[in-house]
């Protein structure tokens, strides 16, 4: 499957905006970037959380770097065959990779079918 950068982009923010407020009301200093593809140049890869979990947050405050939530473009896209298998794709990422955040591990996100 084919599409632009910005219209990835603004699929990606739709489906934020489709999340839970519950999921999404709680994160704090987190930013959402789409790259193309992870450093290494894979495409195993959709989405990684960068930062510290909540629950290893400590003494986390005031000037802090915000973490990051990476959704790869085109990983993604060579795993889906039309844009409703996408935004199905995307959606998961989004909620594992937010989940993370949250300090649930891979184990408990596949428990919960997640992973």
């Amino acid at each position: 499957m084919e599409m632009s950068r910005e219209d990835f982009e603004a699929l990606v923010v739709d489906e934020l905006d489709e999340l839970p407020d519950e999921m999404v009301d709680g994160l704090d200093n987190v930013i959402f970037v789409v790259e193309d593809r992870p450093e290494d140049g894979c495409l195993d890869l959709l989405g990684v959380y960068e930062g510290f979990a909540l629950t290893d947050r400590g003494q986390y405050g005031f000037g802090e770097l915000p973490d990051r939530i990476v959704l790869f473009r085109e990983p993604l896209l060579s795993i889906c065959d039309d844009e409703a298998t996408l935004r199905d794709e995307v959606h998961t990422t989004l909620v594992h990779e937010i989940a993370h955040f949250y300090g649930i591990d891979d184990a408990q996100l596949h428990e919960l079918g997640w992973a």
